[in-house]
Order: structure tokens, then C-alpha cells, then sequence
């Protein structure tokens, strides 16, 4: 199975069950939001980002056999936001999660994304 390729269709698609699925149970996540972060925040950002964004585009990947770095467009209605993201892999699940967000444009172009 294409774990990077159906992470990425899963969440810009707003499947979160998939993604929960490919989530391994005791992944690791982090960003550089100022918010504290676990798998369910991350899947409720990630399900805001797809709600509200017109596109979520991969702009650019790196692929390797444990995982990937992936750049992404954010497009939201008056402007477009990046977040780079990467993955650690083993066994077909997601261990790690790592997303640095280009915070000045997400907070623009995405406000209240990751305020409970």
C-alpha cells in the first residue's frame, strides 16, 4: 500500500477515518502551532484546513522507504498558506507526524484554525 500517497488523498480529502487507520496508536505528533497537539487535535486541523480551503495541493515531496517530506499549498480564499510536513513510517502505519506551518499566513488566511 501507498501509505504517503493514501495519507495524503485521505486527509485533503476529509476522510478522517481513513486517517485514524493509518495512524498508528501511539504516533508521535508535533507543530509549531500554538496550540498542544495530539492525533485528535491534529485530525481536527486537518479537517478544518480541508473544510475550509478551496485546494490543499502537494507542491512537493520527498519519498524514502520509512517515510516522506511533503510541502503543501494551503489555498483559502484570499491567499495561500504552506505547511511542510513530515512522516515517519514502519509497518504500514504513521509513527511520526511533524508540521511546521507558515503561522503569519495560516493565522491570515486560516483564522481560528487551531483555537478550541
Amino acid at each position: 500500500m501507498d501509505v504517503i500517497g493514501f495519507w495524503t488523498r485521505s486527509w485533503t480529502s476529509d476522510d478522517s477515518t481513513a486517517v485514524r487507520k493509518l495512524l498508528a496508536p501511539d504516533v508521535e505528533v508535533e507543530w509549531n502551532l500554538d496550540a498542544p497537539v495530539d492525533d485528535e487535535e491534529l485530525i481536527q486541523v486537518q479537517h478544518r484546513i480541508a473544510a475550509f480551503a478551496e485546494t490543499v495541493t502537494v507542491a512537493g515531496e520527498t519519498l524514502a522507504e520509512d517515510g516522506a517530506t511533503l510541502v503543501y499549498d494551503l489555498v483559502a480564499p484570499f491567499g495561500t498558506a504552506r505547511m511542510v510536513e513530515f512522516l515517519a513510517v514502519v509497518d504500514g502505519r504513521i509513527t511520526e507526524v511533524r508540521q511546521v506551518y507558515d503561522v503569519t499566513l495560516i493565522d491570515r488566511y486560516f483564522p481560528g484554525l487551531y483555537e478550541n
